[in-house]
């Protein structure tokens, strides 16, 4: 049995991690206040972004699905990866070395199966770039070549060449360590009656990789005319590989698509490397699949698709299947908030042909020379009828208006309803009467299965119970903000004020479980321990069910924009529940006072009396701070 990772490495891994950049390989984040930050939540679909990470205390929340946790758990989640598998893969991120109970790391048959999968598919990589230098290989140098791809070209985007033979890719894993019951899961062979073979072989490799940059699977071309399959064969659904999920070059294209807020779809692998070589680096291809729900959400993340810009631009060939194709992405559309673009090239080319016969510059005019999708989804619409007679206008309108009816944004519907009256020469107000009876027989917005969803930040959650403090009581809302202040900024307290907090009573059930969770953990050191392993302390003493509540006090953004504002607004705070604790306990001390008769002794009345004077000079001391 492997020995267990120890708990002082899965700290330091924790520690050592910057929970942003590993969040910022899945969704595109933007500032929201000192040291946070916020983007659409990767656990839910949503339109406004509820989502935040607080670096500096290691830990994200959802406001909208209540999704919670440090950057172990963000990628366990995503990855679906185990507790150990994770670990190991961020120590390798860092460089950093594990250490296991009892002196031994994991034996190479208890290695999680997942990373045996990407390793598999990391070392199957390599070799198939390997054999394109080989004599073998040269019909497809030549098909690069011929394309305008050469050696530097190829090596960029880790194309193979995958030998002609029946088990070259299946010896070199075998002699590399992987058991035929491993490589059965990869998807890079098939079985007969005599065991596994290779399923690429004779073919042009491409690589495809997540957005994490791992290889999960392949695209292959065929090259040989005796070669009887499909010219584009793919990896089949594998653990790893989910066609409806991937996106080939969205490995090289998040930054650019997340910095430019653009996102360019096109066609296949060698339209993906044209794009890019021209200029368009944020092209990426659907493989072998069409653009789909899937690939939207991905999209939507990293362009943080919130209604702040942000445009699709689909590029299509400009044959019947191309326009097929464009009017297919047209019925997604209303899954984007950003504009949505077609880029047809009337000669037919795609993209790689296009630079192959005219150069960079032709591939940026074709971007350049983008459509908006609902233009050419209404006059794909028209030409299919005859629009010099009266029956023909007639048909079109009844066929068109309900794709103007489809527009979402308001204020641009009219104006596409009139240039439709234009196109087909008809009154204005007899194309937006038929546009309105359209919009009315279409689906309300949630309802069908096309319609745009709308955003889920008010949706219940397993971290949003009716159990917890009513946000409404003020004295519960003080109580809320200085747990916040205090997990986001626990340097803020010095040893008296840390005493004072240690002493205060919470009035709601949750904070004062939380309270106490803290006071547990005890106060931040000065040492070596970092602010995130301080919260995890706390996270360990808080009931487990409070766990997403103590996530989400950690990174509520403070209503501070500057350094002196945050510290300012701290102090405040803190201020304000000590200056209400001193307001409960004069109360009592008051009452306490009544209740004493005349054969009291003088030394208690002294000493209620004395308490009283020093709370209110701590009191007036709390007022008249800096």
């Amino acid at each position: 049995m492997a020995g267990l990772i120890k708990p002082e490495d899965i700290a330091e891994v924790r520690a050592r991690t910057d929970i942003r950049e590993v969040v910022e390989g899945y969704v595109t984040l933007k500032s929201a206040g000192i040291g946070s930050w916020k983007g659409l939540c990767p656990f839910h679909d949503e339109r406004t972004p509820s989502f935040h990470v607080r670096p500096q205390v290691g830990t994200y929340h959802c406001f909208g699905c209540g999704e919670s946790g440090d950057v172990i758990s963000f990628v366990m989640k995503l990855d679906h990866s185990s507790f150990a598998e994770t670990v190991e893969k961020l120590a390798a991120r860092i460089g950093y070395e594990l250490h296991y109970e009892e002196g031994t790391g994991p034996r190479r048959e208890d290695v999680g199966k997942r990373q045996r999968l990407l390793d598999a598919h990391k070392i199957a990589s390599e070799f198939f770039r390997d054999k394109l230098l080989t004599p073998q290989a040269a019909a497809g140098r030549q098909f690069l070549f011929e394309r305008g791809f050469d050696r530097d070209v190829a090596e960029r985007f880790g194309v193979g060449f995958a030998p002609q033979g029946w088990d070259g890719l299946l010896k070199h894993l075998r002699g590399r360590g992987f058991r035929d019951d491993e490589l059965k899961l990869t998807g890079m062979f098939s079985e007969g009656n005599r065991g596994l073979y290779d399923r690429f072989r004779g073919r042009l490799v491409w690589p495809i990789k997540d957005i994490a940059g791992d290889v999960i699977g392949f695209g292959a071309r065929r090259l040989f005319d005796d070669d009887q399959g499909p010219k584009y064969l793919n990896t089949p659904e594998t653990t790893l590989y989910k066609k409806s999920q991937v996106l080939y070059g969205i490995d090289l294209a998040k930054r650019n698509i997340a910095k430019k807020r653009q996102l360019v779809v096109v066609e296949g692998y060698t339209d993906v490397m044209a794009c890019h070589l021209s200029g368009i680096d944020t092209a990426v291809a659907s493989c072998g699949t069409a653009f789909g729900s899937d690939h939207i959400k991905i999209a939507r993340r990293l362009l943080s698709d919130d209604g702040t810009g942000g445009e699709v631009v689909f590029t299509f060939d400009g044959d019947a299947a191309g326009q097929k194709a464009a009017l297919k992405a047209f019925e997604e559309d209303q899954r984007f908030v950003a504009q949505t673009f077609v880029a047809v090239e009337p000669s037919g080319m795609d993209p790689c042909e296009l630079r192959q016969h005219r150069g960079d510059s032709a591939v940026q005019a074709l971007i350049e020379s983008r459509r908006p999708l609902f233009e050419f989804a209404i006059q794909a619409t028209l030409r299919k009828h005859d629009l010099n007679t009266v029956e023909g206008r007639v048909s079109a309108l009844r066929e068109a208006a309900p794709v103007v009816a489809q527009i979402r944004d308001q204020s641009i519907r009219p104006a596409y309803a009139r240039e439709l009256a234009k196109w087909l020469g008809m009154s204005p107000d007899d194309v937006a009467r038929a546009v309105g009876a359209a919009s009315r027989r279409l689906p309300q917005a949630g309802s069908g299965a096309g319609a745009a969803q709308p955003a889920q930040a008010d949706a219940p959650s397993p971290g949003m119970r009716s159990d917890r403090p009513d946000p409404r009581d003020p004295v519960a809302m003080m109580e809320r903000q200085a747990l916040e202040v205090v997990l986001q900024h626990p340097a803020t307290l010095d040893d008296d004020a840390w005493r004072h907090f240690g002493e205060a009573h919470f009035t709601a059930p949750a904070y004062q479980a939380l309270h106490a969770a803290i006071v547990a953990a005890g106060r931040l050191g000065r040492g070596a321990e970092g602010h995130a392993a301080w919260i995890e302390r706390v996270r360990d003493e808080a009931p487990e069910p409070l766990r997403h509540l103590l996530s989400e006090l950690a990174v509520t953004p403070l209503p501070a924009s500057t350094q002196d504002s945050l510290e300012r607004y701290c102090r405040d705070i803190l201020a304000g529940l000590f200056e209400l604790q001193i307001t409960h306990r004069k109360a009592e001390l008051m009452g306490q006072l009544q209740r004493l008769d005349a054969t009291a002794p003088p030394e208690e009345h002294q000493r209620l009396n004395r308490e009283l004077m020093a709370l209110e000079l701590r009191r007036r001391e709390l007022r008249h701070r800096d």
